[in-house]
């Protein structure tokens, strides 16, 4: 009988040895990775993995694009080895926690798919967003006040970068609905994604530039906020 499990450690294997020798991710994060896209696996199936897969690879890419350019404005999130165990689990963790989730209570396995693929598309979009927004976006402006502030600045948007974000939720929810059909649940992955990445930055304009939060906690929390966005559209579509 044909098991399909059979090529995760090879895809786990390439990916963790990719990742490493690329600089875009450290030993520790690259392990840390493996693990979280084994339960994802185990949880999600190659779905699960595409999706966590087209969110490193579209956000590796982003951050390496016209890198001196966004040098000049804002912190680069990489580290000269790449990405920390913290940031993998601060992008990763809470559709990770979605996977848990879909292991112990399998019930809520359709609905907590659905939940993992918003907070994959809000953790996409915000990188998107950020990375792609400085490079692209003609006018920026705080997000909190509306008025114009600089580039790179936690808090800071642009309507093209802004735009970019929901392409990149669009991506994920469409990795999701070739996966687990074509639905409604497309849309509110859009939706959930986007409102994940403007709260990133009303964080970052409110806490981080503060210093009372840092970048993984926020990463963390626009993640989190998409999971509650989505389950508030599922119910007020399902209300009866």
């Amino acid at each position: 009988m044909f098991n399909s499990a059979m090529y995760l450690p090879a895809i786990v294997m390439a990916g963790m040895a990719y990742s490493i020798l690329a600089k875009k991710l450290t030993v520790t994060a690259a392990c840390t990775g493996a693990i979280l896209t084994c339960l994802i696996y185990f949880a999600a199936g190659y779905t699960g993995v595409a999706m966590m897969t087209t969110f490193f690879i579209f956000g590796s890419a982003a951050t390496s694009w016209q890198r001196d350019k966004k040098q000049a404005s804002a912190t680069i999130t990489e580290t000269r080895n790449g990405r920390t165990s913290l940031q993998v689990l601060a992008n990763a963790g809470v559709a990770s926690v979605a996977a848990v989730v879909i292991l112990l209570y399998p019930l809520l396995t359709d609905l907590m798919l659905t939940a993992m693929a918003a907070a994959f598309a809000s953790a996409t979009a915000d990188t998107l967003s950020s990375e792609l927004g400085m490079v692209y976006g003609k006018r920026f402006f705080n997000i909190i006040s509306f008025r114009p502030d600089k580039r790179g600045l936690d808090g800071v948007i642009s309507l093209e970068g802004t735009l970019i974000g929901v392409v990149g939720s669009g991506i994920i929810a469409a990795i999701y609905a070739l996966g687990f059909g074509w639905n409604v649940n497309f849309y509110l992955v859009v939706i959930a994604g986007t409102a994940g990445n403007l709260t990133d930055s009303i964080l970052g304009a409110v806490l981080e530039r503060k210093g009372i939060i840092g970048n993984n906690m926020v990463n963390f929390l626009n993640t989190l906020t998409a999971i509650p966005v989505f389950l508030v559209l599922w119910i007020l579509l399902n209300w009866s």
